[in-house]
């Protein structure tokens, strides 16, 4: 039986600009970098050290090379958040693309999009 998600896999086109959005505009933490000989690198990460979720980015390139009949579209991902306005101001002045704040009947929530526009959700939970 299936007890939790482990990872969440991110194909994208630029690896080390993701992981800049991820770290330093997000917040996310490296949990591991990996390069191996068949040229295969994946960068994972998470929130915390701790999160049982983690995000793996891969290079699209390399990906749909080996497996050229895995869809590779951005995952629709809501995130958690204590405070979704701080968030909200942090990566509006951070000049990231983001929705307006919406009040949904499960809670508050916006969007966001990364560096090669893949949109994401976050909720104040």
């Amino acid at each position: 039986m299936i007890n939790r998600l482990g990872q969440v896999m991110l194909y994208v086109n630029d690896q080390d600009q993701s992981k800049e959005f991820w770290t330093k505009v997000i917040g996310f933490q490296v949990i591991s970098e990996v390069k191996n000989e068949q040229g295969m690198s994946w960068i994972e990460m998470a929130p915390t050290n701790e999160s049982e979720t983690s995000i793996i980015l891969h290079d699209k390139e390399t990906v749909a090379k080996m497996s050229p009949d895995l869809h590779l579209g951005t995952p629709s991902l809501m995130f958690f958040t204590e405070n979704l306005e701080a968030l909200h101001n942090k990566l509006s002045q951070s000049h990231i693309t983001v929705g307006e704040i919406v009040t949904m009947p499960t809670g508050k929530v916006f969007n966001f999009a990364d560096y090669e526009g893949n949109y994401f959700a976050v909720m104040e939970k």
